[in-house]
């Protein structure tokens, strides 16, 4: 009985001493399928065109007829329909090759579109940010504008036309406010002083008798107030001495006509507000007595220069006339009377 290619192979290499393990780490194939083929088993091989180079591999390395052994496999796949060759397939062995060209394009398609949206996101991000920072800055000026003007209503409000008679200083009530920021305010009110701290829209109320001063910061002139009577005042912007920081008027009964009258209080070059009525002296004749001019320095009358003296010959002359000397006789004290 004629053996059969796998016999012939296992004889083969039974004949020189190789064992399976040597024959699979030289022809690089699996020692799985080295054993079905010389079992004549081809099923849990890969089929086509790998069976038969297995084959030629295995036969050249234990030195048998490569031709030989094919022609003998293709009557074994002729004769029986489960390792007839099948349709060439797509096979990617471990072993031999390592191919990934046919791989799903999906996670290809997933990462461009989340690409995609990622870029298309960070557009939209900043042209929102570009328009809502144009909207701000509109919105930043319209406020700015709406400021001025309010601060302009607010001063032209502030100056109100005299009306009525002026109160007196028994029925007058002054009233100090702090419009948008806080006030630190010193008043004097009859000669009693305190200081009090005015908050953002408050207000305080005063009834003097006979005076009252008032003193605050210079940084804080636009947003103080005054009110005498419920009839606004405006206040100076700028302190009587422009080398101190602090604003400080007096309302007497010497002044209050005028500042009603007015209504402002301002102040004069001389240091006293110039609507402060306060008395001046006057001489005999009623006029307003002049200050006495300043004495000035006479101008220095300047000195004629000296011509340096100049050496000349004594001159000829006479010699000086002697006046003879009187010589007045002694007086006789008179007797005094016994």
């Amino acid at each position: 009985m004629s053996q059969t290619l796998g016999e012939k192979l296992r004889h083969a290499r039974e004949e020189r001493g190789i064992s399976i393990s040597e024959v699979a780490e030289q022809t690089r194939i699996s020692a799985l399928y080295i054993e079905s083929i010389e079992n004549d088993n081809y099923k849990p091989l890969p089929g086509g065109i790998f069976n038969k180079g297995f084959l030629k591999s295995y036969a050249k390395f234990i030195g048998v007829d490569e031709q030989e052994a094919l022609s003998d496999y293709a009557r074994i796949a002729a004769e029986s329909e489960s390792i007839s060759e099948p349709p060439l397939k797509v096979y990617r062995p471990e072993v031999l090759t390592d191919d990934n060209s046919s791989s799903s394009m999906a996670p290809t398609l997933i990462f461009a579109g989340i690409i995609l949206a990622l870029m298309t996101g960070g557009i939209l991000f900043v042209l929102n940010y570009l328009q809502n920072r144009e909207s701000n800055t509109a919105n930043s000026n319209a406020n700015v504008n709406t400021a001025a003007v309010n601060v302009a209503n607010s001063n032209a409000a502030n100056v109100s036309i005299p009306s009525g008679n002026a109160p007196t200083m028994a029925t007058l009530k002054v009233e100090f406010r702090a419009a948008s920021d806080e006030i630190s305010l010193t008043s004097a009110v009859d000669g009693k002083s305190t200081t009090q701290l005015i908050a953002a829209g408050g207000s305080a109320t005063f009834e003097p008798k006979e005076s009252i001063k008032f003193g605050y910061a210079r940084s804080r002139a636009q947003s103080a107030r005054l009110l005498i009577n419920g009839k606004s005042i405006i206040l100076p912007e700028m302190p009587e001495n422009p080398r101190r920081n602090i604003i400080e008027f007096e309302i007497n009964k010497d002044n209050l006509t005028p500042i009603w009258n007015e209504g402002r209080i301002t102040f004069q070059t001389s240091g006293v507000p110039a609507n402060s009525n306060l008395s001046v002296p006057v001489n005999s004749a009623g006029n307003t007595p002049v200050p006495a001019a300043t004495p000035t320095r006479p101008a220095a009358t300047p000195r004629p220069s000296v011509a340096p003296p100049v050496n000349k010959p004594p001159a000829n002359k006479p010699p000086p006339t002697m006046q003879p000397t009187i010589i007045a006789p002694k007086s006789t004290p008179k007797p005094s009377p016994n």
